[in-house]
């Protein structure tokens, strides 16, 4: 069959093969492709710079149609006079091509998907929307789709194309305002961004995908498509014994590390390390000092490294700053295969305003608010997500799943959860807008909060996740049912806050302020609490650990040896940032490194050692772990001893049989004979004290004590003790039967 030139331009007009060739057309579907008009078949093709254009058929090579140009923006089409599946051979300025019709696809995602993505309860967006490698319709390619309801047209950009909008705009789905197209022939390892009209028909800057699983190292913004070709993991035992065993009782001992600066590489430029190296050098590191964790400062990509992660625009995405996704796996998968469980910082608070990012991403407020008041943090230049909003809500528990079910990660610290509560959080009056009932209180944070902890809980249920709430908010870790927020744990910022201050004062003035220490049990299991000596405890100008610690050198050792051993004594899990453990004396910079070559000296590498022996003293002793969630294993041994500055604890158990005495001396006097009563006699060991010399201490104090039937703090029996100056001793008794009836 002749085709006449009226033919090919049969069901177009001029005006729509304009927008077309020139990028402002919504619907290439109804242009490109193959359509049948009555008898007529026929193909068109918008291919801007190629020189001819041929239609071949799939299976037989033979040629259909030679098109012909219908627009000079490149614009081809031919009649085939043929059903038959096709092929286009492009001849390009210096290349010939050939591979199939990507206007020759139905449509890709189904009616369910799109109705969930609608509601934001789509929680495996990682796999229905951004760059998904798949097979359709028989052919190898990529399936491209993306969230942005108010543009007007969405293009995919890449190397493939050279990153030109009008090549492959895309199909809108209005039922769910997402935009889809299957690129064929394209596989893993392709960049690309998404170029989006807005409805008034405005060019935007380029976005990287915001669901993408794998993203350019900073500066560069492009996304990555990733494989998606199964990760073979290695950690069956801990998953089964993760899903066997919530681990409540278990010690949970958290070493907190910013990746890019535990260790840099001065003579290659002063890298970081990749997930390999790491997966080398940290793991038997965290290992060997017992720690049962590594918490991640954020590695969901992001653009700015001064903000150390917490400005992310990549949630799905594994930062490329340490190599690919399948790297990171391969890390958590050696983590496990040590007995290490993975916590990552997650920052569902607020994103970046940086134009290729979510920032207004569709022309319009799309995942923040519009209005300032509700959508700008002004304290870190960022936007605020609107959680009213189900696709948005929708899409941040889906990035929570992502690193839980497909990271096999355990745990979840979320960032920030107090600014997310509070409307009015570091705003003056005047400058938000109440909730619908007239309050400060973020109703919407709160309905987002629970629903995540339901479905993580549902979904994966030994997963934890903790929260980093600053303030009184009442039940942050109760159960959703119960009125609570669903935390598992949340951070103990007050019993930071006020020991730390406690331990910054010169010991003589350490007595009227003797309430700094014991505060923190008046609200102890108020909640469920990790005790928390964070990176934000060692930056912005308030120096190291060691530093804030009063009197010379020794005794600032001395003094935070002290405290550590109070601070694995005290009820709650356990978390310390990186260099915490060597007494690094310098504030920590997120351009440099944990100063390792401190460990060349003995009472530096002393702190290390008791950091070491206090995380196994914790995991081996029940009773050092019962009471970090039920009062019944904590009293108080002393608690009003301010004119010595002497703390007791008494940790008890759950079955009754072990109890460990800890006694912290916060002078640089020593106390010979201090008596103490306990409830069971015999013989107590001294199982660690903070002042021996292997820690770099003054080696005074006892290896054991015997009770006297001498009464003191309300029991019938009490200890002698030797209390070393500045320091924390640990005393075990094993009750026998006849102790217990003691």
């Amino acid at each position: 069959m002749r085709y006449e030139r009226t033919d090919l331009m049969i069901g177009t007009v001029r005006e729509g093969l304009q927008a077309l060739a020139e990028g402002r057309h919504g619907d290439p579907f109804a242009i490109l492709g193959r359509h049948q008009y009555g008898d007529l078949t026929i193909v068109r093709a918008l291919l801007p710079g190629a020189l001819a254009v041929s239609v071949i058929e799939a299976d037989t090579g033979r040629v259909l149609a030679e098109l012909e140009t219908i627009h000079e923006g490149g614009i081809f089409a031919g009649g085939t006079g043929s059903t038959s599946p096709y092929l286009f051979r492009i001849e390009w300025p210096d290349a010939v091509q050939e591979t199939e019709d990507p206007y020759s696809f139905g449509t890709l995602l189904g009616d369910l998907d799109l109705h969930l993505i609608a509601q934001g309860t789509h929680y495996d967006l990682g796999r229905t929307l951004g760059a998904i490698p798949m097979e359709t319709e028989g052919v190898e390619g990529v399936r491209f789709s993306v969230w942005a309801p108010n543009a007007r047209r969405v293009s995919v950009v890449g190397d493939f194309n050279s990153w030109d909008g009008r090549r492959h705009p895309m199909r809108l789905r209005p039922q769910a305002g997402v935009w889809e197209l299957f690129i064929p022939r394209l596989t893993h390892g392709e960049r690309y961004k998404f170029e989006l009209l807005d409805a008034d028909g405005n060019l935007l800057p380029q976005k990287a995908d915001p669901v993408a699983r794998a993203s350019e190292a900073a500066p560069s913004t492009a996304s990555i498509v990733a494989s998606s070709r199964p990760f073979r993991w290695n950690d069956e035992s801990w998953m089964r014994s993760r899903r066997e065993n919530r681990g409540e009782e278990d010690a949970i001992s958290v070493y907190e590390v910013h990746l890019g600066s535990w260790v840099r590489i001065s003579d290659e430029g002063n890298r970081p390390l990749d997930w390999v190296e790491l997966s080398q050098r940290l793991i038997p590191y965290a290992q060997n000092l017992g720690f049962t964790h590594i918490e991640m400062l954020p590695i969901m990509e992001y653009p700015f490294g001064g903000s150390w992660g917490y400005q992310p625009l990549g949630l799905f995405s594994p930062t490329g700053r340490h190599g690919t996704p399948e790297d990171f796996a391969y890390f958590v998968d050696r983590c496990h295969q040590a007995g290490i469980g993975v916590i990552l910082d997650w920052v569902p608070a607020h994103f970046p305003t940086d134009v290729w990012g979510l920032a207004r991403f569709d022309g319009t407020a799309l995942y923040e608010h519009a209005d300032p008041r509700e959508g700008f943090h002004r304290d870190w230049n960022t936007l605020i997500y609107n959680l009213g909003r189900n696709e948005v809500k929708g899409f941040l528990i889906a990035s929570a799943l992502e690193w839980l079910e497909h990271f096999h990660v355990d745990g979840l610290r979320v960032d920030a959860v107090a600014s997310m509560l509070y409307r009015d959080y570091s705003r003056n009056e005047g400058e938000w807008i109440p909730n619908r009932h007239g309050g400060r209180e973020n109703l919407e944070a709160v309905e987002f909060f629970r629903h995540l902890n339901s479905i993580i809980r549902e979904r994966c249920p030994h997963a934890l996740t903790v929260a980093e709430e600053s303030t009184a908010w009442p039940g942050v870790t109760k159960k959703p049912e119960d009125g609570g927020l669903g935390f598992d744990f949340k951070w103990n910022m007050g019993w930071m806050h006020d020991t730390l201050h406690y331990m910054s004062d010169d010991p003589v003035y350490r007595k009227h302020h003797h309430g700094g220490m014991t505060f923190g049990m008046l609200y102890a299991y108020s909640e469920r609490f990790i005790l928390p000596l964070s990176h934000d405890e060692v930056v912005h100008g308030k120096g190291s650990l060691v530093a804030k610690m009063p009197g010379d050198h020794w005794q600032k050792l001395a003094n935070l040896r002290a405290y550590y051993g109070f601070m694995w004594g005290h009820p709650g899990k356990k978390l310390l940032f990186m260099g915490g453990e060597i007494a690094q004396d310098a504030e920590w910079s997120h351009d440099g490194s944990v100063r390792w070559d401190l460990l060349d000296r003995p009472d530096h590498a002393g702190v290390q050692r008791l950091i070491r022996d206090l995380n196994t003293l914790y995991a081996r002793e029940p009773a050092l772990r019962h009471g970090d969630l039920h009062p019944e294993g904590f009293a108080w041994a002393v608690a009003d001893d301010a004119e010595n500055s002497v703390y007791g604890l008494l940790r008890t158990s759950a079955d009754g049989s072990s109890s460990i005495l800890v006694i912290s001396n916060m002078t640089p006097v020593p106390r010979h004979g201090y008596r103490i009563g306990v409830p069971a006699e015999g013989r107590w060991d001294v199982v660690l004290n903070t002042d021996a010399e292997i820690y770099g201490g003054s080696n005074l104090g006892q290896t054991e004590a015997w009770t006297e039937r001498r009464p003191a703090h309300g029991m019938e029996h009490s200890l002698p003790l030797q209390l070393p100056p500045l320091a924390t001793v640990f005393l075990k008794k094993q009750r026998s039967s006849r102790d217990g009836a003691a």
